[in-house]
């Protein structure tokens, strides 16, 4: 099998895959479109979820030794909540968060 064939046939794999992620819930729930009660509360539920996930996987590797270790990500970490907290949008409060770790870790 050449290097063409292999690429349309990841290509077309993916393609599928693709349409019958999108697909599975009009063919799960029909078109009305009402899912159950555990469904929704999954749904309501899941963006925090992947939130506290994301944060644990950012803070795990901190190390204590020296400032330079863990005060980048625990300032920004604080602001980043801070933020949040005072504007109620993500997009700002990650990216300034995002962009004052760059900053401090270059720093401190």
């Amino acid at each position: 099998m050449d290097n063409n064939t292999h690429a349309v046939i990841m290509i077309v794999t993916v393609a599928i895959v693709t349409f019958l992620l999108r697909a599975a819930p009009f063919i799960i729930f029909g078109k009305s479109g009402n899912p159950p009660k555990s469904i929704k509360r999954l749904g309501e539920l899941m963006p925090s979820m992947v939130m506290a996930v994301l944060v644990i996987y950012c803070l795990k590797d901190l190390h204590f030794e020296a400032l330079s270790g863990f005060l980048p990500a625990i300032i920004a970490s604080i602001i980043v909540v801070a933020l949040h907290v005072w504007k109620r949008n993500p997009l700002i409060s990650i990216g300034f968060g995002t962009a004052l770790y760059m900053f401090l870790i270059r720093v401190i």
